[in-house]
């Protein structure tokens, strides 16, 4: 196999360039031969990146070929497998199908990894006007691909597949992978809630692009999430999400790492911090009317609350232990909440989310959400109290006020997902 088949590796910054600006670029970002190539555009640039997914790589590119042909995109796509030099040699398993399958080209990188940095050499290496990513793993069902072409189609920036929509799900993740998963995604809504909060998976590592959505700014991933990247420095403006079920690895060995989900926050406080999305357009406005609905559904809830706590402790009526009495009726006030706001805050959700399972999950989520918000008002309420020296009740009354609106915010996007755009394909 001769290794002048190989793609060379661009150099310089992790700058995607439009088609036109890159037939001009400098040496350091093209050569000559490069910018030749570019000029001569395809629709469609997948990115592949690998490492050490030799017995994946051929039946990933089978399955990606057959159906982008029947997809009538024959001579307009390319696949681009990124191997960061893996020991088992994947790069050179994936030359050897350059034969058979003429728009599979190859990128062995020697001196650089991660998957974001691979990605986006992927990506500036493409001849593509729509850029996209997908695991070489098979745990990304090849056929949504189909799915996302046809968002971008209908108007799209950006069309990301989603484990948390209707259709997506993932098939036997443990407790502890959901529970990070989860926690990762919450985080995300604290620290950049413009930018996370503008989809429901937003470490989904399965999406298509507009090329010119994303040309032009200077990339800085860290770790292996580079969706979070591509909506904090890019221009896009119109999102679709796409339901898929995250498969099991049928061959090689899972990547997912505590590493990863350390990386995972450092890069969610390196775009926070260098304030790199004041230009971000079309974000969430705060919903108040759903704000006031909620709101008024808590009032109820403190009602009940009062009323059973009454009933259960008082010595006239069941005389039950303080402790245990309010935990009662603490849980009974969330049942009252939660069918309120099921079925009159976010009905127009709900009513999209059908069956006893779907609104059993969204009631052990509003649980969890508010056993967190009671925690965080208990901290409130002393840090008031106690550090600041602010009056008791005044204390209270800031602290129900921060918690109401983190438990509004955070249900409305994790128990009742209300995503930019809720599109099914």
């Amino acid at each position: 196999m001769k290794s002048q088949t190989l793609l060379e590796v661009p150099s310089g910054d992790l700058k995607v360039l439009s088609l036109s600006h890159a037939q001009t670029a400098d040496n350091n970002d093209f050569t000559e031969s490069d910018k030749l190539e570019l000029s001569c555009s395809i629709w469609l640039s997948l990115v592949l990146p690998t490492y050490n997914e030799s017995s994946n790589i051929k039946d990933v590119v089978q399955l990606l070929t057959s159906l982008l042909d029947k997809a009538e995109l024959v001579n307009n796509y390319e696949l681009i497998i990124v191997d960061d030099n893996s020991p088992d040699q994947t790069w050179e398993v994936a030359q050897a199908l350059i034969d058979d399958y003429p728009h599979v080209r190859v990128m062995r990188r020697q001196g650089e990894r991660g998957l974001s940095s691979a990605v986006i050499r992927g990506w500036q290496a493409a001849k593509g006007n729509l850029l996209g990513v997908i695991d070489a793993d098979l745990q990304h069902p090849p056929e949504v691909l189909l799915n996302l072409l046809d968002a971008i189609e209908q108007g799209a920036d950006l069309a990301v597949a989603s484990r948390h929509i209707e259709g997506g799900g993932v098939s036997e993740w443990s407790i502890a992978r959901r529970f990070l998963s989860r926690g990762a995604q919450l985080l995300g809504l604290i620290v950049l809630p413009k930018v996370v909060g503008r989809i429901s998976d937003p470490m989904s590592g399965y999406f298509l692009v507009r090329r010119q959505a994303i040309a032009g700014p200077t990339l800085n991933p860290v770790g292996y999430k580079i969706l979070i990247e591509v909506l904090g420095r890019g221009n896009i403006e119109h999102i679709a999400e796409v339901g898929y079920v995250f498969q099991e690895r049928q061959a090689g060995e899972s990547k997912v790492s505590w590493e990863q989900y350390v990386e995972y926050i450092l890069h969610l406080l390196k775009l926070r911090s260098r304030g790199r999305i004041g230009h971000l357009r079309g974000y969430l406005r705060f919903p108040m009317d759903r704000f006031i609905r909620f709101g008024l559904v808590g009032l109820s809830g403190v009602f009940v609350d009062m009323t059973m706590f009454y009933l259960l402790s008082d010595p006239t009526t069941l005389a039950l232990g303080l402790t245990r009495s309010k935990i009662i009726a603490a849980e009974i006030a969330i049942i009252n909440n939660f069918f309120w706001n099921d079925f009159w805050t976010f009905r127009d959700v709900s009513s999209h989310q059908k069956g006893n399972y779907q609104r059993l999950k969204r009631f052990i989520k509003f649980n969890i959400i508010c056993l967190m918000g009671l925690i965080l008002n208990v901290l409130i309420l002393n840090f008031f109290f106690n550090v600041l020296g602010i009056n008791r009740y005044a204390a209270n009354l800031i602290a129900i006020a921060i918690v109401t609106l983190w438990n509004f915010w955070i249900n409305l996007k994790l128990s009742w997902r209300v995503t930019e755009v809720k599109s099914k394909y």
